[in-house]
């Protein structure tokens, strides 16, 4: 028996298309960086982005992508900002294709086609990104460990010791 486990992130219910990108934004930002760097600014990031409500999101402007890069209160990539941008117009494309969001991310046979679609259309979201978000956003997904091990990875790296009791 390992003495590790796997702690997996909080799970919400979203109740709005604004909780979908806020949960995609969050990954894709804390793409190639530390979790606790995005923590500290993610309150600040959210105000940057209107609460990450995508319609408002989705009309920011170069002008409006510019000031963010120079604002010291959020994490200041270009790519990262513009790929919120891009999502926000992603997201509202197929809630309206779709008739739901939530109707776009079940329209697929099973996990992994939901999850190969999702990379496909969202930028800064790939395998394990995809994975999360269906997690955090309650939609199936298989075990942890069991997707680990088809990847041909194991757990490791993301465990924390086990209390004893």
């Amino acid at each position: 028996m390992s003495n590790t486990e796997v702690i997996p992130p909080k799970q919400i219910q979203p109740k709005s298309l604004a909780d979908y990108l806020d949960v995609l934004s969050r990954i894709a930002f804390e793409a190639g960086l530390s979790g606790r760097v995005v923590e500290a600014k993610w309150d600040d990031i959210r105000r940057a982005f209107h609460g990450f409500d995508p319609e408002r999101v989705a009309r920011m402007t170069p002008r409006a992508v510019d000031k963010l890069v120079e604002d010291q209160r959020v994490i200041r990539s270009r790519s990262k900002i513009e790929a919120t941008i891009a999502n926000a117009e992603t997201l509202l494309e197929l809630d309206e294709e779709h008739k739901g969001f939530k109707r776009y991310l079940r329209a697929h046979a099973d996990f992994e086609s939901t999850a190969k679609d999702l990379r496909k259309r969202f930028k800064f979201i790939g395998d394990n990104g995809a994975y999360r978000f269906l997690w955090i956003v309650g939609e199936k997904v298989p075990p942890y460990h069991e997707w680990e091990e088809s990847r041909g990875r194991t757990a490791e790296r993301v465990t924390r010791p086990r209390r004893r009791a």
